[in-house]
């Protein structure tokens, strides 16, 4: 069963209201059991093209996730990705950035994470954060150590979307194929969740007054991504608004979309040449003694 992704996939230059873009949608599956093995069927898939992504040595591909809290980032990496080679593949989760991260430009610790020629780079959030959760908290950029007149700059936001559009063509250029996931979450579902993170002791961990704080500012998240998905999505690094409400789908939708990114590769195991074929067969004989 192939799921089409095409109606996530945010248009470059569309006006976004996510308002009018669901957060849950009709059920891929009957049942529990049909996605268990939907998504079994898509991870054996996703482990052999791994391997031959890194056999060919020819592409990268970078895959970035971004939500609201609870908007189940964690869960669809774990569940989507739980057959590739650990060795191939690298996740990296951007918090709070270090004093060394915020003496460089806003574009920089990210950039030390993208992955190399044969692998697969998953970012956990993402250089996105520079204008979705610094926008909506611009009090942010006064620990970036810009001057003041480039924080009161009326284009700010303008420029950084540009700078990212130019980083990610950069990559491309280079081999690195981009695939950016929105996970989008109903306020609703968040709270939902959150009261799931109180009430299951193994979930506590999960939760902090951080998140409830986060809540207040919901509008301007919105506004936030709505922007940013219209600014940065392209032919090259395009964007898909994956609805989150229900887990299983969202993670069958993820699945499909990083299946279609690396089917769409041009990829091929290297051909082995005559000289290596006599030395193969010359070790074949040595076996066999």
């Amino acid at each position: 069963m192939k799921i089409d992704t095409k109606q996530f996939r945010v248009r470059p230059g569309e006006k976004v209201n996510l308002r009018k873009w669901q957060t849950i949608g009709k059920p891929i599956c009957d049942s529990k059991e049909d996605y268990k093995n939907l998504l079994q069927n898509h991870v054996e898939q996703l482990s052999a093209l791994q391997h031959l992504l890194y056999a060919s040595d020819r592409y990268a591909l970078l895959l970035v996730f971004q939500g609201m809290d609870a908007a189940g980032k964690d869960g669809a990496i774990r569940h989507v990705m739980s057959g590739i080679n650990p060795d191939g593949c690298d996740v990296s989760s951007f918090k709070q950035p270090s004093a060394t991260e915020l003496q460089h430009d806003f574009l920089w610790r990210s950039t030390q994470r993208l992955p190399e020629r044969g692998r697969i780079g998953i970012f956990n959030r993402s250089y996105y954060e520079e204008v979705l959760a610094v926008r909506v908290h611009p009090e942010l950029l006064r620990n970036e150590g810009l001057g003041e007149e480039l924080r009161d700059d009326k284009d700010l936001w303008k420029q950084r979307y540009r700078s990212i559009v130019e980083m990610e063509n950069h990559l491309h250029r280079n081999g690195t194929r981009i695939v950016k996931i929105f996970l989008h979450l109903s306020a609703e579902e968040q709270r939902k969740r959150f009261l799931a993170r109180i009430d299951e002791p193994r979930k506590n961990w999960k939760f902090s007054l951080a998140d409830i704080h986060e809540r207040k500012f919901w509008k301007q998240y919105m506004e936030a991504f709505e922007e940013c998905l219209r600014e940065t999505g392209t032919r090259h690094a395009p964007w898909f608004a994956v609805p989150a409400d229900d887990k299983d789908n969202a993670r069958l939708i993820v699945s499909q979309i990083v299946l279609d990114a690396l089917g769409s590769l041009k990829m091929f195991y290297p051909r082995t040449t005559a000289k290596r074929l006599l030395e193969l067969h010359a070790i074949r004989k040595l076996l066999l003694k």
